[in-house]
């Protein structure tokens, strides 16, 4: 199947190019798209391809995620997503006006949307449109856990901007046991927090340092309060790294008790997360509760193949 798509959340397109079809996308425009962001990484199924081509030659299914793609793909092609060639549309976000009122942009539409958790398939208002949930997968990078810093890792980009979505606000209550921020703009944190003593920018790291620094941390600390579930926390657990998890967002579904801490009440978490820093023993069998979870929940050959499915009943009509 030759699937058109964007590099929009690069976590995710790069679990969808583990997948056995050929995977086209459109140059980027101004710096913006294309396959730049891989570059040499980019696997050998993966290609832009120029308009001229896919006019003469249209993909299989587009996968739309924002929705401005569809007038992207028409004003450079001239194919209309869902008319002139199949098309599913990949909804990354939670609704963030009016919940649980919150009309889908496609609602009513033939397009089918695709959620990536129940939750947000719950609150989103899609009308008559078919959809479809398939939760999140990644490859596993394999049990690389050491924990020989104390101290809590936190990645999450733009924690500023994003502050209570994020639950950056909640970071002070966590700073006296040390945390080390990792992503887009977290440098911008410790201004932010009035230079809290114990939060500390540690970089926006690519993904092969990220990992390298993540697991010589002792726990993970995920605090997002109104976000789908973050590829970020799936992909410590399968470090395994034990987790601290605020309890919203559907996170139980992929969060044990027994993976570390999974509470709505920052205090008890707070008090898991000492615990674990100071019980090594503790922090490394949680870690491993938490591995086998997300392998048993997110595994990527789970994931591809609900994709699979979803591709070809849309080429199917």
């Amino acid at each position: 199947m030759r699937i058109l798509l964007f590099d929009v959340h690069g976590g995710y397109t790069d679990a969808l190019l583990a997948g056995a079809h050929d995977y086209a996308f459109l140059p980027a425009v101004d710096g913006r798209g294309g396959l730049s962001r891989l570059g040499a990484l980019a696997p050998a199924r993966a290609r832009e391809v120029d308009s001229a081509e896919l006019r003469d030659d249209p993909p299989d299914v587009v996968l739309l995620q924002r929705p401005e793609d569809a007038a992207t793909i028409a004003d450079r092609t001239g194919l209309r997503a869902g008319t002139d060639v199949p098309a599913v549309f990949l909804e990354h976000n939670t609704p963030k006006e009016s919940v649980p009122n919150t009309r889908h942009p496609l609602a009513d539409g033939p397009i089918r949307v695709v959620h990536v958790t129940h939750l947000n398939a719950l609150l989103w208002d899609c009308g008559r449109t078919p959809t479809t949930v398939v939760e999140h997968g990644l490859p596993d990078p394999g049990l690389r856990y050491v924990g020989d810093v104390d101290h809590l890792a936190f990645v999450v980009n733009e924690p500023v901007r994003r502050w209570r979505v994020t639950g950056t606000d909640l970071l002070p209550r966590f700073a006296p046991l040390g945390i080390d921020a990792f992503g887009i703009d977290g440098d911008l944190l410790p201004a932010a927090l009035d230079d809290q003593p114990g939060v500390a920018f540690a970089g926006n790291l690519k993904p092969p340092q990220l990992r390298d620094a993540l697991v010589a941390r002792r726990a993970y600390l995920h605090l997002n309060r109104w976000t789908s579930l973050g590829l970020s926390l799936i992909e410590a657990m399968l470090l395994g790294l034990p987790v601290v998890v605020l309890d919203t967002t559907v996170a139980a579904r992929t969060v044990p008790p027994a993976a570390g801490a999974i509470s709505a009440d920052p205090d008890v978490l707070v008090a898991a997360a000492r615990r674990l820093l100071t019980d090594p023993d503790e922090a490394r069998a949680a870690g491993l509760v938490a591995r086998e979870a997300a392998l048993a929940r997110h595994g990527l050959a789970r994931f591809l193949g609900d994709w699979d499915r979803v591709l070809a009943e849309a080429v199917a009509g």
